[in-house]
């Protein structure tokens, strides 16, 4: 146990790691997206199986058409495998809007679903192999292991006028906030 309590600043670069990806995900902020792996990384994304830089563009042209994207991360299991390198699997769950003529979403459920934005929810792990490099952890290769997906015909609820809304950009409230902790910080 004693190694482990050593570890545990790297415990929170990687759980942090994680968070990132998604925040940067969810934002659609691929500069984020694209921090969190190291240059020569790969990622095994079900439908994209390559280099870190064609799964940024892999993913930020699937999802223009995602008006809605929260990924929900759960267990995070670390194993160290030596000073630099740790095996990382962490439980999401993504819950993503599409819009009416998102040819991806089709393509996920066919004809499942009537015409129409679709409401998709998906279940699976990330098992990355994690390597700190110059002092800074990030994915070197990425598998995501596909549990469960479910989607139907979008029925979300519209929100009161005066709440905080999601935006898939920086005018998403998180940035704004950002700016008001640096301000109050310095």
């Amino acid at each position: 146990m004693a190694d482990q309590d050593t570890r545990l600043p790297d415990r929170a670069c990687l759980l942090d790691l994680m968070a990132r990806y998604a925040q940067g995900v969810d934002r659609r902020d691929w500069d984020v997206v694209r921090a969190t792996f190291h240059d020569d990384a790969y990622d095994d994304h079900g439908e994209y199986k390559g280099d870190v830089d064609g799964f940024i563009d892999w993913v930020s042209q699937r999802h223009e058409k995602v008006v809605q994207s929260m990924h929900f991360l759960g267990n995070c299991s670390i194993e160290f495998h030596g000073p630099d390198v740790a095996l990382v699997e962490t439980y999401y769950i993504a819950r993503q809007t599409y819009a009416a003529d998102a040819a991806a979403a089709r393509r996920m459920i066919g004809d499942a679903v009537e015409p129409g934005p679709v409401e998709a929810e998906i279940w699976g792990r990330y098992i990355d192999v994690a390597e700190r490099r110059n002092g800074e952890w990030r994915t070197s290769r990425r598998t995501v292991a596909f549990e469960v997906m479910q989607a139907h015909a979008a029925t979300s609820l519209p929100f009161a006028s005066g709440w905080a809304q999601a935006s898939r950009d920086r005018a998403d409230p998180l940035y704004s906030m950002r700016e008001l902790a640096r301000e109050r910080g310095s």
